[in-house]
């Protein structure tokens, strides 16, 4: 408009007596005025519009990054929701529910255009709900994985703790086992003072053969305080110079320590925790070599001992 004025102006110095508007040569005038006029505003609306269209544009162009950005936050949402795993079967269907849906929307969000801002906006919002809800399940199972951490340590420590019972108890037995055992064999009577003499019809002892009539075993059954009360038999295997056991054909026998064995002669005594003495007799109808003798004495808990003669 400053340019037109100035036309004007520099028109009435150039031309004094004539006005805009009056006669042909003023008709001409005007008419380039008006079309210089015409022009300036052309130039001015293209250029406004070259700058409404650059504005678009870039508007477009940062509202297609939001929609990427938006994308890539909903896929990587997606990716989290995978990440995440438990033994709880409910939390898993309901994890798979959430994945579901966040995959609904990013196909949403795919054919949405950028520059419909309405929904975007919506889909910002459900992706911001999505996160909060994965957020309270994150919590659900760290929550169960602190509990079965505590409940695997409280099954560790009782298997522990069950595993020291027992030995405790294995080792109890064992001590029990070897004090019962020991005590058991305190218990045994035991004997001392073994004896074996030949004795003839007067019943002294006689070294001769020919005059032998009986064989007296003589033993002491020693003072245990913690042995057993009650009558006890003592057995002797009278064994002559061939080796041989000797017995009067009765097929007597005895057990003692699980073995069943013939004895030559018996005999039951008293015994009440103090020492006793005890002789036992064995007679042969067929009478004595000469040679070794050999006795071996028993109860039926032990073998007492042994003692040996030799008739001439």
């Amino acid at each position: 408009m400053e340019e037109l004025d100035e036309e004007m102006i520099q028109f009435e110095k150039d031309h004094p007596s004539k006005k805009p508007g009056t006669g042909g040569s003023g008709n001409g005038g005007a008419m380039r005025i008006l079309s210089i006029a015409l022009g300036a505003v052309a130039v001015a609306l293209l250029a406004a519009l070259l700058v409404m269209m650059s504005k678009k544009n870039a508007l477009v162009k940062d509202l297609n990054i939001d929609k990427q950005n938006l994308t890539n936050e909903l896929i990587a949402l997606q990716g989290d929701y995978e990440a995440l795993s438990t033994t709880n079967a409910a939390i898993n269907d309901s994890l798979n529910v959430e994945k579901e849906k966040v995959g609904q929307l990013i196909e949403r969000l795919q054919k949405t255009e950028a520059t419909n801002r309405a929904k975007i906006r919506e889909y910002e919002k459900e992706l911001g709900t999505l996160r909060s809800i994965m957020k309270g399940y994150i919590k659900q199972i760290d929550s169960l994985n602190t509990l079965n951490i505590s409940l695997r340590n409280e099954a560790t420590a009782a298997r522990k703790e069950a595993q020291e019972s027992k030995r405790q108890y294995e080792d109890l037995r064992t001590t029990t086992e070897q004090l019962s055992q020991k005590a058991s064999a305190g218990a045994v009577v035991k004997g001392r003072g073994f004896n074996l003499v030949a004795i003839n019809e007067s019943n002294k002892v006689t070294d001769r053969s020919s005059r032998a009539r009986k064989l007296r075993a003589c033993l002491s059954l020693i003072e245990n305080s913690i042995a057993e009360r009650g009558y006890r038999t003592v057995y002797i295997r009278v064994k002559g110079p061939d080796g041989v056991l000797m017995t009067d054909d009765s097929g007597k026998v005895f057990t003692c320590g699980g073995e069943q064995m013939i004895y030559s002669a018996s005999r039951e005594v008293d015994y009440q925790g103090d020492e006793v003495e005890i002789c036992i007799y064995f007679a042969n109808s067929q009478g004595f070599e000469k040679g070794k003798y050999t006795v071996d004495l028993y109860t039926d808990e032990t073998r007492l001992g042994t003692a040996e003669m030799i008739l001439k």
